[in-house]
């Protein structure tokens, strides 16, 4: 069977309205219960979180539809200052500045991992289905608070995969789309148009949406055009399902690199 996996980033009080966009526009595809929303408990230290208020009842009224919630680091900016040149490369050319989770120690990343945890658990009365680094972007400090969280599931730009277990549970990269600037609009609504034909052998294919995408009306009809064609060869699932039916098959060999 090939699957479909579709999230909702950047999940937070500063960001209602967009989510409501995002969310109207992805149930006009697939059902609530296959669409993940990863929350960001304060978004840039501007955006906090609070248990009841009035954005915590709508989230705790979407998982109460069956929307799985991740935790999606704490301040989702990164904060750090990047001792190594890679990681330097990776915070300034690979996110814009979003990172968090690239350069906390060990003690920082599972201090913030389990806050997360613990106030979206606290919200919604469920267990939150795993972690997701913000911008995708695992520093080692990240991979070790990960490692020894016991959560069910985390993923990367390539593959998902289980901390509880060390299982990988799918590879692939994700169909994403970017506002920051013409440049990347362009290139993500290209990737948008090819990645779905390109990866029609993949198990399953990743589907993630942004706050921004809402203002690029081009990018919401690549939002629609890409979930259309994807729905019309792959069955929406869980991420969850992923755990009792892993699909660990190597990604096709065309895909780039």
């Amino acid at each position: 069977m090939r699957s479909l996996l579709v999230a909702i980033h950047d999940v937070g009080p500063g960001f209602e309205g967009e989510i409501d966009v995002l969310l109207d526009r992805l149930t006009r595809h697939v059902a609530p219960q296959h669409i993940a929303m990863l929350v960001v408990p304060n978004h840039w230290g501007e955006n906090l979180l609070v248990a009841g208020s009035a954005f915590a009842a709508r989230l705790r009224g979407w998982s109460d539809l069956g929307i799985s919630m991740f935790v999606h680091g704490w301040f989702h900016k990164d904060f750090s200052t990047h001792s190594s040149a890679m990681a330097a490369l990776k915070a300034r050319h690979m996110t814009a500045g979003e990172g968090e989770f690239l350069g906390l120690d060990k003690g920082t990343a599972t201090a913030r991992l389990y806050a997360g945890k613990t106030l979206i658990e606290t919200i919604t009365g469920r267990s939150v289905a795993g972690f997701i680094a913000p911008a995708w972007l695992y520093g080692d400090g990240a991979k070790a608070a990960l490692t020894e969280s016991g959560l069910g599931l985390a993923e990367d730009h390539l593959k998902i995969w289980s901390p509880r277990s060390g299982r990988i549970v799918a590879r692939g990269p994700v169909i994403t789309w970017a506002s920051r600037s013409k440049a990347r609009i362009a290139s993500s609504l290209l990737a948008a148009r090819l990645l779905p034909h390109i990866l029609r052998f993949v198990p399953v294919v990743r589907v993630a949406v942004h706050p921004g995408d809402v203002y690029v009306p081009a990018l919401l009809i690549s939002i629609d055009d890409v979930l259309r064609r994807l729905c019309a060869m792959r069955t929406p699932m869980r991420y969850e399902d992923l755990l009792d039916h892993p699909a660990v098959a190597h990604a096709h060999p065309d895909l780039p690199a």
